[in-house]
């Protein structure tokens, strides 16, 4: 019979202890959140993740990216403010809109890219494409073409960090259309009846493809659908980092301290078409234009910095800076030679 590792590390320990999932200090968390500081550190994280991919755009209609390419143009701030809520050694798992979570896991805007192009140095060496490259050292497990398939996954990545005793945690990604998939109430029931520390977020950004989420829910309160199986849930505004952050703090911390799942609906919004093919017909100009104008997660945090007295150029130069960064990631993945024949061949089965 095999005996569960009982110890714990340095690391594990830090895991464990309460609130140590922040990187900032949680006695004055509500403070510290909208401090100028932190601000800007989330404001150049969501600006890092929609410059990469407005470039991803540019290189898909100059043919440069084959297959789907489905951006996060919009909805930055979902990944961004539950990112700065967990530590190294939390596991990542979301679906194909996947390019903004490898950015703001910190896993390096050239090698995305070039997988993005299939090129030999992209993160699945050509081979994965838009919707599946993989980081185990950033945590980050895909990146899943099968609509709701990576939710039971999760399930076992959170299960796993139960297990270890490890102290961390699975954040489980997917969108209001994958939120009616039968596995996911498969893997709701097992996450509760285990206590396994899987934050379920739900990425609403009103349509599933080109359908609204009313026509095809009967039920339009995503967040209660763990009800049955007893897992908390709550709503949040999706395009404002600070909201966002603030709630996966409060659920991360509960599941580190062993309370089980959690499910966040985040209410969003994305500006372009489901996929770089859709012309996304199914609304107006106005409602995306209303979005853009009044309710941007980018530009609102632009305004708080300003309102604090940081200067403008301040923002300009992180701008620039982060379009160097994309600039060099599509000259890098450009450059990069297309993986070779026998490729075909390696990362089938795990070598014994």
């Amino acid at each position: 019979m095999v005996q569960k590792a009982r110890s714990l590390s340095p690391t594990n320990q830090r895991a464990s202890g309460a609130n140590g999932n922040s990187r900032i200090n949680a006695k004055n968390a509500d403070e510290s959140l909208h401090s100028p500081a932190i601000l800007l550190e989330r404001y150049r994280s969501m600006l890092l993740i929609r410059r990469f991919e407005e470039k991803a755009g540019q290189l898909y209609g100059m043919g440069a990216i084959g297959g789907f390419c489905h951006l996060y143009i919009g909805q930055e701030a979902v990944v961004t403010g539950i990112q700065a809520a967990l530590i190294p050694g939390d596991s990542i798992i979301t679906s194909y809109r996947d390019h903004g979570h490898m950015i703001a896991t910190g896993m390096d805007a050239k090698g995305v890219m070039a997988e993005l192009t299939g090129r030999r140095d992209g993160y699945s060496h050509g081979k994965g494409g838009s919707m599946h490259m993989f980081s185990r050292e950033k945590g980050f497990f895909g990146g899943h073409g099968i609509v709701g398939a990576q939710v039971p996954l999760g399930t076992g990545l959170a299960f796993a960090h139960k297990y270890r005793e490890d102290g961390h945690v699975c954040v489980t990604y997917f969108g209001d259309g994958a939120s009616n998939q039968g596995q996911i109430y498969e893997a709701m029931n097992m996450a509760s009846l285990w206590k396994v520390p899987q934050i379920f977020v739900i990425e609403n950004n009103r349509y599933g493809m080109g359908t609204a989420v009313a026509r095809i829910a009967a039920g339009t309160k995503l967040y209660k659908r763990g009800e049955g199986f007893g897992i908390p849930g709550r709503t949040v505004n999706g395009m404002d980092v600070t909201e966002v952050e603030q709630a996966a703090r409060e659920a991360v911390s509960a599941a580190r301290k062993g309370q089980g799942p959690y499910i966040l609906e985040m209410e969003t919004y994305r500006y372009r078409g489901h996929s770089m093919s859709d012309p996304a017909k199914y609304r107006s100009k106005e409602e995306v234009a209303d979005m853009r104008d009044h309710h941007d997660p980018i530009n609102h945090v632009a305004k708080l910095l300003e309102q604090a007295g940081v200067d403008e150029e301040k923002l300009k130069a992180i701008d620039n800076e982060v379009k160097a960064i994309c600039s060099d990631a599509a000259e890098f993945a450009l450059a990069s030679p297309e993986p070779d024949a026998s490729e075909l061949w390696t990362d089938v089965l795990v070598e014994a």
